[in-house]
């Protein structure tokens, strides 16, 4: 796989593929941490004479040209961001792209509308892809978050552009990502939650003979119960995984680690009333991991080298409910602080990191949701095989 550093990119048409489906609330962009992502990577190609082409999906329009889901904002924005004109152009294909194209020079950068516009693009359609394709010398992929997809702007194009390498962002996904998974420092520490276990089977299957110690906790936490007979009351299961978690249990043996209490509310509110039991009664909640058990697995994140956490252990949207998460990430960037490698995965997680304030304590937090769990599942990504191949 080559690196941006080893291409020579003056006067060169760069197609970079990034991930800039950021949210959008009445026209203005809310939250622009995906854009903030690949600067690195536009800033470099552009600094060195790059004529940049760049690319981007937003929203599930579904091939119809939908104008709530517009790039448009978003060449605003990354303008402003990088102090340079962001030329906006209505559409990914066709005359006035290959137009507007053609015209760039060395260290400008156009932004092309929503590749989803155009049902080619989920479907992977050669031509589509093809005609991507023809707008550029170089191809870089910086969007990890859409790595698992095989798309035309993401695998179907690189049939066609010999050059192609990944952004920084994807290289150092693809870095600490395939540390944890293939050479990572003893002891090894995994930690999920979130809400569903069938997200995670994968996860666990590739990791549990990897790492020392798997800690659950969050919502999965209660179809793992279920399928001991312990009670969860009006708590999350998925019925349709008891038979898997039980299986899980019965071969790890003390490997993994099941919460010894939990938070429960009568509803998921900030007035709910709460309490910290054992087992669930009916018509309660769990909304929270029991503070025995964070002592506990704080413990076991200050004896780790190696830390993967992907999945809050709590509703950490409700303040009320947040302590379980707020000290498994304190503790985290603890054991980052004294030399363990932490990395943490997940869109919920890396919002709950954001909302804490605490993104300077890790190793690396994983832009990609889907993409890092098949990832981490051991699964071959399309559009990393792409760049390899």
């Amino acid at each position: 796989m080559l690196s941006l550093k080893d291409i020579d990119f003056k006067g060169k048409r760069v197609l970079l593929r990034v991930d800039f489906n950021v949210p959008l609330k009445e026209g203005e962009i809310t939250d622009d941490t995906r854009i903030q992502a690949s600067l690195e990577t536009i800033k470099y190609i552009l600094d060195r004479g790059g004529r940049l082409v760049i690319i981007s999906h937003l929203g599930r329009p579904k091939g119809r040209k939908i104008q709530e889901m517009s790039l448009a904002p978003v060449a605003q924005r990354l303008s402003s961001l990088i102090s340079i004109p962001v030329k906006f152009i209505p559409d990914c294909i066709g005359h006035e792209v290959e137009n507007a194209v053609t015209s760039l020079r060395d260290g400008e950068v156009v932004l092309l509308e929503n590749l989803r516009f155009y049902r080619g693009e989920e479907e992977n359609d050669p031509q589509f892809a093809r005609k991507l394709a023809g707008l550029a010398d170089i191809y870089v992929n910086d969007a990890f978050a859409t790595a698992h997809r095989a798309h035309a702007s993401i695998e179907g194009v690189t049939h066609y552009i010999k050059t192609r390498a990944p952004g920084f962002l994807m290289e150092k996904e693809i870095k600490w990502l395939g540390r944890v998974c293939k050479s990572p420092s003893h002891p090894f520490l995994v930690i999920l939650g979130g809400v569903k276990v069938s997200t995670k089977i994968g996860v666990i299957e590739n990791l549990l003979p990897k790492c020392d110690k798997l800690l659950i906790s969050g919502g999965m936490t209660y179809t793992f119960f279920r399928s001991l007979g312990k009670g969860i009351g009006s708590s999350m299961v998925e019925k349709d995984k008891l038979d898997v978690a039980r299986k899980i249990l019965d071969k790890v043996g003390n490997k993994l680690l099941l919460p010894s209490d939990s938070v429960i509310a009568n509803r998921v509110a900030e007035d709910a009333e709460v309490r910290v039991v054992e087992e669930i009664p009916d018509g309660w909640i769990g909304v929270d991991t029991g503070p025995a058990t964070i002592e506990r697995y704080k413990r076991e994140i200050g004896s780790a080298k190696t830390i993967l956490w992907n999945g809050p252990p709590g509703v950490f949207e409700v303040d009320r409910f947040l302590n379980g998460t707020k000290q498994i990430a304190l503790a985290l960037k603890n054991a980052k602080d004294t030399g363990a490698v932490v990395i943490a995965g997940g869109g919920d997680t890396a919002s709950a990191i954001n909302k804490l304030g605490l993104k300077d304590g890790f190793t690396h937090i994983s832009t990609g949701g889907g993409a890092s769990l098949e990832f981490l599942a051991g699964k071959k990504l399309p559009a990393i095989a792409a760049l390899y191949e």
